[in-house]
Formats: C-alpha cells, structure tokens, sequence
C-alpha cells in the first residue's frame, strides 16, 4: 500500500505551498508535505526539480502550511498565475506577519 494511503487511514496528511527563490532571482513554486526535506531535495539531491537543479542554490522566501491537498494544489495554481511581482507582493506581505514565513 502506498504511504499516502496508508497516512490517509492514520491521519490526516497537511501539505504546504511553498516559494523558493532562485539563485537567479526567479520564482519556483511547489507543494510538499515536508518542507525541510524538500529544500534540502531542491539544493542537494536528485530529487529536486529539474528547474532548480540549474538554478541552485535556493532559499525558502514564502510558505503556507497544514492544507489539504487539493487547498495546496489549488493555491499552488494560483500562485504560478501570478507574475513575479504580484508573487513577490505576497512574499513581502507574508514576511511582514511572520519572520518564519508560516513553515
């Protein structure tokens, strides 16, 4: 069985949308259910996104956690509507109500 299946009948699984910012200045936007394996997959790994493996190294500039899946997908589309400034709107926004960026 797979672990989200299996997390399903445990508990309920959060996910957060997260911004992470480029070592060339652009914006890369995901989802995830662990932030700090996932930064650590971006900058160190394979596993990381295609787009940021060229684009390394990359900080975490915005998060939104403890959402379902489908709020995280549906927030996650949003997001990558938005240009960069409206994107770094929101980051500057988020950074203002919590130095931590909600992760």
């Amino acid at each position: 069985m797979s672990k989200e299946k299996t997390e399903s009948k445990n508990t309920t699984t959060h996910y957060s949308v997260y911004i992470l910012e480029c070592s060339d200045n652009s914006l890369y936007t995901g989802i995830t259910t662990d932030i700090k394996r996932r930064l650590y997959e971006h900058n160190h790994t394979l596993k990381g996104a295609k787009y940021t493996k060229a684009r390394r190294p990359v900080k975490l500039v915005y998060c939104e956690k403890n959402l379902s899946k489908s709020d995280a997908l549906q927030r996650e589309y949003a997001i990558k509507k938005l240009k960069k400034i409206e994107k770094l709107k929101i980051i500057d926004e988020k950074s203002l109500e919590n130095n931590h960026n909600g992760c």
